[in-house]
């Protein structure tokens, strides 16, 4: 069942040197219990996507049109105090950096308290003891030591913990995991990502997983969308992503992973990347905006914009030339 309807979002920020178009038309679905992955390279849009849910964009600045629909409720035209309301007990987020996400100056339990005495209604004592299994929940040990701890107290990891734990606090429907596992080494990694599954398991939360880690999606998304400057320009199952990438920028990022394969004669490992530049994200042309870093365009790519068309079972692609099957 569909939970989170987005169509045509289109996002602008008004600058002193004009209008930034930081995302253009996106449209996609995420269901109930569905972990879905926003994936590309910094500056494609994906955090700007993710944090329009919520209306978490400066105000003043913003221009926002598309609809964003929560349950069949459209979530552009509320009013702020209706929205204070949506964020952390429908929609939460983990922010990238848990040392800016945190406030130094409180225990990790009061942090968690307020959430829930703001949305729950909760006494002090019932939000502390709910604090403490809501540690538990997410995997750090001794809880009931730990929430009169403050953030410095605690590892990168267990910080990171404390802000899922209080993005999850209210049971939200939808979470969205802004490059949750950066900064992380790969242990820490791994249990962050264990955090993700057991909470759609144990709590049916629905993730928005933002990252620009293709390791990390294919760890732990369901499905995913790949975007550049500002489109989405792919969606697929994970599995049939990997499996058959059809438009070339996504191909261009799975060849820039590091592989075995990639090392050369002498050992050195040799990346491939993708030619040329991101486009200014001051124009809007009517054109695909891949077309001038891309080895399959044609004349028509510089004239119209390539629309997401189904090129699979479940997957789209936004190319008038798409990759066929086994096309590496």
């Amino acid at each position: 069942m569909t939970l989170l309807e987005i169509k045509d979002l289109t996002v602008g920020f008004d600058t002193e040197d004009g209008l930034v178009h930081a995302v253009r038309g996106v449209s996609l679905d995420l269901a109930e219990g569905e972990i879905l992955a926003l994936c590309g390279e910094s500056g494609c849009g994906k955090s700007v996507t993710g944090m329009s849910i919520p209306r978490l964009l400066p105000p003043d600045s913003t221009r926002l049109s598309g609809s964003i629909r929560l349950d069949g409720r459209e979530l552009t035209g509320l009013p702020e105090a209706e929205l204070r309301r949506v964020r952390g007990k429908d929609v939460s987020v983990v922010f990238q950096e848990p040392m800016t996400s945190l406030n130094p100056s409180f225990t990790v339990g009061y942090q968690i308290g307020e959430v829930l005495r703001r949305h729950e209604k909760l006494s002090w004592k019932a939000a502390r003891a709910r604090a403490v299994d809501l540690l538990r929940l997410v995997g750090i040990p001794a809880p009931e030591r730990r929430i009169n701890e403050y953030p410095h107290q605690l590892s990168g990891g267990m910080r990171q913990r404390v802000v899922i734990a209080i993005a999850v606090a209210c049971s939200p429907r939808v979470l969205i995991a802004d490059e949750p596992t950066t900064a992380l080494d790969v242990t820490i990694q791994a249990g962050v990502l264990d955090v993700f599954r057991d909470l759609r398991d144990r709590l049916g939360t629905a993730i928005i997983l933002i990252t620009h880690d293709l390791g990390v999606v294919a760890d732990i998304a369901d499905r995913a969308v790949v975007m550049y400057a500002g489109r989405a320009v792919e969606q697929a199952p994970v599995g049939e992503l990997f499996a058959r990438p059809r438009h070339p920028y996504t191909l261009g990022l799975m060849k820039a992973l590091p592989t075995a394969a990639a090392a050369g004669a002498d050992g050195r490992l040799r990346l491939a990347e993708i030619p040329g530049m991101l486009p200014s994200s001051l124009s809007d042309p009517a054109a695909c905006l891949f077309h001038d870093r891309c080895p399959r365009a044609k004349d028509d790519c510089v004239t119209a914009v390539p629309e997401l068309a189904a090129s699979g079972p479940g997957h789209l692609a936004a190319c008038f030339y798409p990759l066929e099957d086994g096309s590496r």
